[in-house]
């Protein structure tokens, strides 16, 4: 505020500045017409006098106009001036009171502005949060995973979230959603970060789509939990995940060690490792970000209603492990994989101008674990493919499948 009235000073200074120097060319253009006139009735034998004074006084006409143009632009300009700075205001007021902490950081993770929500939740007085280190208010054993963090945030360079805990000044360590987003410069290169930092037990459940999630209160003060592609997620006994966003590749494996996958869930779908006999059974992300929530096996036997909301996502998981035991059975691997490949199309297709483009990513040693080859043959395999116009890759390298 102190800034915008100096600034308002300043303005209001240059604009009597403008408005006198004005007033001193009007009285130069004055005493120039009174010096013409004088020398047109005198009875000099000077023949360019009037002609010098009269080129003066042009000049003093233009000079005045172009002063007058530029006090508009100067009074345009204070009113912009005003206006933004009210603007400003405004979105501070905003800011200030928003229900949920907000802060921002430069791109090594030091607070450079905090609202009071954010205080709140850390239990720090506003001013003294700024300068402060995000990791100072993390529990001592998840400080050390902070820095490779940042780095990731920022070659995504995408708005992401996921579960951690928080530590409070003199409090308990709790659960929160943190959702954090790049800002950046004119060449897309990051200059700080944008957290939203959310007590997971205000979390409010989002409705997604029209399956069973509408129907019921499956969502309902269930905490959600974020994962990244590549990230394995911990299937614990007795209790079952649903995937409320993204893809996950269910995978064993076999005798000689190769990774078989058994199942690529995505949204809506069950997971667990109750659901399986297999000795060893692993869920990966295989998405750029995957959202989760569990429940407990003993709530899904207790509640009638939700066990048969869920009966038909078990039934689409029964289903997809019938396809894949019939697709292995197929002699011929390009069998195999153009049956792969139209399954993935129909569950993960995405239409495009170009085709229809797989809204998952898979690697070639994905492609070989699913269709029980090695990764060289399907890099073949693909090779032609493309030579014969039937794929292609978009820029992110997504499969795309031409009509």
């Amino acid at each position: 505020m102190g800034e915008y009235l100096q600034g308002k000073r300043s303005t209001g200074t240059f604009d009597m500045d403008l408005k006198q120097f004005i007033q001193q060319l009007d009285a130069l253009q004055g005493r120039l017409e009174q010096l013409y006139h004088c020398v047109n009735t005198s009875n000099g034998k000077s023949h360019l006098l009037p002609s010098a004074f009269k080129e003066l006084g042009m000049a003093s006409e233009e000079l005045q106009v172009a002063m007058e143009e530029l006090l508009a632009q100067a009074e345009e300009s204070a009113a912009m001036h005003v206006k933004l700075a009210a603007e400003r205001q405004r979105y501070q007021s905003l800011f200030e009171f928003l229900p949920h902490a907000y802060l921002e950081t430069d791109t090594k993770g030091k607070i450079i502005e905090a609202n009071q929500a954010a205080a709140n939740l850390m239990n720090v007085s506003q001013r003294f949060l700024v300068g402060k280190p995000l990791d100072i208010f993390f529990p001592k054993s998840d400080r050390r995973k902070f820095p490779a963090k940042l780095i990731q945030i920022q070659q995504r360079n995408i708005q992401q979230e996921w579960l951690a805990q928080i530590q409070p000044r003199q409090g308990k360590p709790m659960e929160a959603v943190f959702t954090v987003s790049p800002y950046c410069d004119l060449d897309n290169q990051p200059i700080s970060l944008r957290w939203i930092l959310q007590d997971i037990r205000d979390r409010q459940p989002m409705l997604r789509g029209d399956n069973y999630c509408n129907n019921t209160n499956l969502y309902q003060n269930r905490p959600r939990y974020i994962y990244h592609k590549g990230e394995t997620i911990s299937l614990k006994p007795h209790t079952i995940w649903f995937v409320c966003q993204g893809v996950i590749k269910l995978s064993t494996v076999s005798e000689s060690g190769d990774e078989i996958i058994v199942g690529l869930v995505g949204e809506s779908m069950p997971f667990s490792s109750s659901m399986t006999s297999l000795p060893i059974y692993e869920a990966t992300v295989v998405s750029e970000a995957a959202e989760l929530i569990s429940i407990s096996c003993t709530e899904i036997a207790a509640s009638p209603q939700l066990s048969q909301t869920l009966l038909p996502q078990l039934n689409q998981r029964l289903q997809q492990t019938e396809f894949l035991l019939a697709m292995a059975g197929k002699r011929q691997i390009t069998d195999r994989l153009h049956c792969f490949l139209d399954w993935l199309k129909a569950k993960f297709g995405q239409p495009t101008s170009e085709g229809t483009r797989l809204t998952v990513r898979l690697t070639h040693q994905d492609f070989a674990n699913a269709c029980c080859t090695t990764r060289v043959t399907i890099t073949r395999l693909f090779n032609q493919l493309q030579q014969q116009g039937i794929i292609t890759f978009d820029a992110q390298r997504h499969l795309v499948l031409r009509d």
